[in-house]
């Protein structure tokens, strides 16, 4: 079934701000949802899209990075960091050592993001570059996974906006309302990506 291009809400939209709730049930509803979102997806050659970006404030999002494509529903980010176990001994107890189980430290990584729903706006994010996630998927199926790399960072962008969070809530409070002006007033300089950097400004 072909459903066409969703249509994609622009900031300011007060969809982008709600948050969004969770989903009862994955039926027949949600799948034809689902399914337009990629096809929306799809047709803007982008690599992620939450509900609320087309008008639906519900706990869904899509993720296609060209070598996976999958619906996520009701997600949870579980952890940032992995744990290790090691040997620890005190002085106050001689010979004696314990197994201890203790948090690793998060590597980040900081990237340049876009949003369809924000176009031409770059914003350096500072993320996990590892996250642990559990969530529902298209077929009902509850998941638990360790995603790593663009997946990982894409996930967190959708996962923001179920939160009506938004790339530029990231920035500064002053270097936030200077840009917002100037995108109100429309003298915020566009940027212009190369292929190889399209990506950003596609989640």
């Amino acid at each position: 079934m072909v459903f066409g291009p969703l249509k994609i809400r622009i900031y300011g939209d007060p969809c982008l701000r709600a948050k969004s709730k969770p989903v009862k049930e994955v039926g027949a509803v949600e799948r034809m949802l689902i399914a337009a979102m990629l096809e929306t997806l799809t047709a803007y050659k982008g690599v992620g899209l939450a509900a609320p970006q087309v008008g639906i404030n519900e706990q869904i999002f899509v993720v296609n990075t060209g070598k996976e494509s999958f619906a996520v529903i009701n997600p949870k980010i579980i952890k940032f960091a992995g744990s290790e176990v090691m040997q620890e001994g005190c002085l106050s107890i001689p010979q004696e050592l314990v197994n201890v189980k203790r948090p690793k430290s998060v590597e980040h990584e900081i990237m340049e993001e876009g949003c369809l729903s924000i176009p031409h706006v770059l914003v350096d994010i500072r993320r996990p570059k590892t996250v642990w996630v559990e969530f529902t998927d298209g077929e009902n199926r509850h998941i638990q996974a360790e995603l790593n790399g663009l997946v990982a960072r894409v996930f967190q962008h959708e996962y923001d906006h179920l939160q009506g969070k938004l790339i530029l809530d990231y920035l500064p409070a002053k270097e936030r309302q200077k840009l917002v002006s100037q995108m109100k007033d429309g003298s915020y300089p566009a940027k212009v990506l190369s292929e190889d950097d399209d990506y950003k400004r596609k989640i």
